[in-house]
């Protein structure tokens, strides 16, 4: 009876040292995945979720949505939230529309990336809606349309907020800034419930189409592949300008952009800014013109970005911001569509300068294009993979090699479904090093179509897998 009791109670010991041993063995693989894991994929969320009274459209329709992509291994979603639908009247934010999208997010165990979106949709590429901005900014623009970006021919553009009045009290004694940071604020008030266990980053709209940018090249005026046209004419950058010229001692220098620089659809050749001679951009007004439009650009990302920083400082939250990708002319020396939209890179320093700004604030990357492969493109002097790159690298130097504190996430910029721009994503997304998260553009019926959607899960699961490989290899 003892030896059988013993027996039993050593297998009981062994039982437990098994099951001892089997939990220790799935926390560490739990922990290994999670420190090894390739790139969490998201997927943006239509730009026609929500109704003109900020309700939730078809919430069934899309919860079966959601349930299709959590079974095919997606981390999350990401959505814009539309400034002017959330604040119709000054510093009176509703916010129901996005309470139920979270709550539907969270029942189906996903992560949501929010775009706080200060541009308004309708006239970009892809947009479905018609968002304009809230009412009460457009009542102050019809008094003084120079809130807006203007071009050299006297147009203005209504997409998003000028530069210029991020410091000038013009909206019912609020600055531009001040505009961004109620809105901020109010949101992290709001949702600081749902973070981290479900929100996981907060992407900071800074320009046209949330972008770090000018209005360049807006589809009113342009089409493919102009160069584009400064924006630069509205009273409060021209008075910026002229101070600017003063200081460095040439008030000539002040009167407004380069008047020899074409039009939206001129190529570089054909403006005698963008090409050779004594007057373009390398001149010393060329320069100085640029230095000045690009580093306004830059300051105002750090204004908006510094005050991000510290409302959702300690929270858990990951800040994010979005650079365009402008790759086309990119192999021209001027880098003409690239100049006019805000990035200074004639010098190959235009991407490093931004990135270097975002370290500073705490801000990680979102880049687009990387599903582009140059051979897909002609006559545009267009190189989506060199600028591509460009950023990796870019960013790898402002973090000194090491992975972080500077993250780099990702995004494709046209809809695509099939295996060639899977592929591409995959090398983009560990060719210098291996980025964070990549968000997918865009959910749709055909997405989730019985052809298309199992290509997608694997493309998913190939993400996940990115890092594995790369660390076998070391």
């Amino acid at each position: 009876g003892i030896n059988a009791e013993y027996g039993i109670g050593s297998f009981r010991m062994a039982r437990g040292g098994l099951l001892y041993s089997l939990s220790v063995l799935s926390l560490f693989f739990t922990f290994y995945l999670k420190c090894f894991a390739g790139p969490s994929v998201y997927v943006m969320l239509p730009l026609t979720l929500f109704d003109k009274n900020n309700s939730l459209l078809q919430p069934d329709r899309l919860n079966q949505q959601l349930q299709q992509l959590a079974s095919g291994g997606v981390a999350g979603v990401n959505a814009d939230v539309w400034w002017g639908l959330v604040e119709t009247q000054p510093e009176v934010y509703d916010w129901k529309g996005y309470l139920q999208l979270i709550q539907l997010v969270k029942q189906n165990n996903l992560k949501a990336k929010f775009t706080l979106s200060f541009h308004s949709c309708g006239g970009n590429v892809g947009d479905e809606c018609n968002i304009s901005l809230p009412p009460f900014v457009k009542k102050v623009g019809m008094s003084n349309p120079d809130i807006y970006y203007r071009d050299q021919h006297g147009q203005y553009d209504y997409e998003y907020l000028s530069l210029g009045v991020d410091s000038q009290p013009v909206f019912l004694g609020r600055t531009g800034v001040d505009l961004y940071t109620d809105f901020m604020t109010s949101f992290q008030s709001t949702f600081q419930s749902y973070f981290t266990n479900t929100i996981t980053t907060v992407q900071v709209g800074l320009g046209p189409a949330g972008e770090l940018r000018y209005p360049s090249y807006q589809l009113d005026k342009w089409s493919f592949p102009g160069i584009g046209e400064f924006q630069c004419y509205d009273k409060y950058m021209l008075a910026s300008l002229k101070n600017a010229a003063a200081a460095a001692g040439h008030p000539e220098w002040g009167n407004g952009g380069p008047d020899n620089s074409g039009n939206y659809n001129s190529r570089p050749w054909e403006a005698p800014f963008f090409s050779s001679g004594n007057d373009n951009f390398r001149s010393p007004y060329g320069q100085f013109f640029l230095t000045w439009y690009s580093r306004s650009l830059i300051q105002h990302g750090y204004s908006v970005l510094s005050v991000a920083n510290k409302i959702f400082f300690n929270t858990g939250l990951r800040l994010e911001a979005k650079i365009s990708g402008i790759h086309w002319w990119y192999t021209d020396a001027s880098h003409a569509a690239e100049l006019t939209a805000g990035f200074k890179n004639d010098d190959g320093q235009g991407y490093y300068n931004i990135i270097q700004m975002f370290q500073r604030v705490n801000t990680s990357v979102v880049f687009t294009c990387f599903e582009m492969r140059d051979s897909e493109q002609s006559n545009c002097g267009c190189d989506p993979e060199g600028l591509v790159g460009q950023t990796l690298i870019a960013t790898q130097k402002v973090n000194n090699g090491q992975v972080g504190p500077v993250l780099y996430s990702a995004e494709n910029a046209l809809p695509r479904y099939d295996l060639t721009a899977y592929q591409t994503i995959l090398y983009e997304s560990n060719r210098v090093f291996l980025i964070h998260s990549f968000s997918y553009l865009r959910l749709d019926d055909q997405l989730l179509n019985s052809q298309n959607f199992p290509v997608f899960t694997s493309f998913v699961n190939n993400m996940k897998n990115l890092k594995k490989l790369s660390v076998l290899s070391d």
